[in-house]
């Protein structure tokens, strides 16, 4: 073999190992290329996945907050109304007070009230010797119905007449510009064992609260229906 046909050779040795050489380097691009868009296409999942789940973190954020904030808002209201309704009520009992200072202004009318008072007492109490106590203003007109009203409480519970002493010891006066903020009576009496241990609170004041703790559902519901619904 001569020197042109070994060189012959020695080129197409050459060109052969240049086209595998070529078909292997495309092959790995092919390969890489694939790869890298897998790769990327997992990326990109991946981050779409963060983001997802980062946006449903946020709106459950958001509606948490949402409501919370009903929530709040709905207190504030319920808070709002419970208020306005017993303004309502205070208001109430406020000038139905003040209407109470002028029931004495009546002397008869106030007169048989004492004496519907005592016996009341006297039928709860049931005690033999009792003590009473009343506004200094009052004084004369309990005397004045005293043994009257033993009488009937007497003939009522068919029991003897009790003994019933006066206290030296007076209720509040009613209120006025000076004590306006202090202790104070509208008026009626208290009476009590002598011992004590048994008290039967018949102010007017006191009926007055009695009946408003036992129709305030009531009270409510005639005063404020359209603000509790």
């Amino acid at each position: 073999m001569n020197d042109e046909d070994v060189s012959k050779q020695i080129q197409q040795m050459v060109r052969f190992i240049r086209q595998e050489a070529e078909e292997k380097a495309n092959e790995i691009s092919v390969s890489a290329e694939e790869e890298f868009n897998i790769e990327k296409l997992q990326l990109v999942e991946a981050e779409k996945k963060k983001v997802r789940q980062e946006f449903e973190r946020k709106t459950k954020q958001v509606e948490v907050k949402k409501k919370i904030e009903y929530s709040m808002q709905l207190n504030a209201s319920r808070i709002k109304v419970l208020q306005a309704q017993d303004d309502v009520v205070t208001a109430m009992k406020d000038a139905t007070s003040k209407e109470l200072l002028r029931v004495s202004d009546n002397k008869n009318a106030y007169k048989a009230l004492i004496k519907g008072l005592i016996i009341q007492s006297l039928l709860r109490l049931k005690e033999p010797s009792v003590l009473l106590r009343c506004r200094e203003m009052d004084v004369n007109v309990v005397k004045s119905v005293l043994e009257d009203a033993k009488r009937d409480y007497a003939e009522k519970a068919n029991v003897n007449a009790p003994n019933v002493t006066i206290d030296k010891i007076y209720l509040p006066p009613p209120p006025s510009g000076k004590n306006s903020l202090g202790p104070s009576c509208s008026g009626g009496v208290v009476l009590a064992s002598q011992d004590g241990k048994i008290v039967c609170e018949n102010t007017l004041d006191a009926r007055l609260d009695v009946v408003f703790r036992q129709k305030l559902p009531e009270i409510r519901k005639r005063l404020c229906g359209n603000l509790g619904a």
